[in-house]
């Protein structure tokens, strides 16, 4: 007899309250853009290569943000799932931020 099954995965919480969506969509846009924001104003300050230099070192400091966020609030048996910015956003913010009691 054999006793592997495989857990269904919990949803990608909604949030109810306009200022938890309001934080959600803050942290995605977070998320998406500072890389792009960052590398673009080292570029107008200094110089194209520094501009490129340091876009790729906060591409890469960006990414182990998401990825310790995403590992606080996903549960263990889904972080094998690959999830997008806003559901990385919506997951922090539903656990860390906005606590709602049901």
């Amino acid at each position: 007899m054999q006793t592997d099954f495989i857990n269904q995965i919990e949803s990608t919480p909604k949030l109810k309250t306009k200022k938890c969506q309001i934080i959600s969509f803050f942290l995605k846009i977070f998320f998406q853009f500072t890389s792009y924001i960052i590398g673009l104003s080292v570029w107008y300050i200094y110089d194209y290569f520094v501009g490129i230099g340091i876009f790729l070192l906060s591409f890469l400091i960006m990414g182990i943000i998401k990825s310790k966020m995403r590992n606080a609030v996903i549960p263990k048996t889904q972080q094998e799932y690959n999830y997008n910015d806003k559901a990385i956003a919506d997951w922090y913010t539903a656990r860390e931020l906005c606590i709602e009691l049901p």
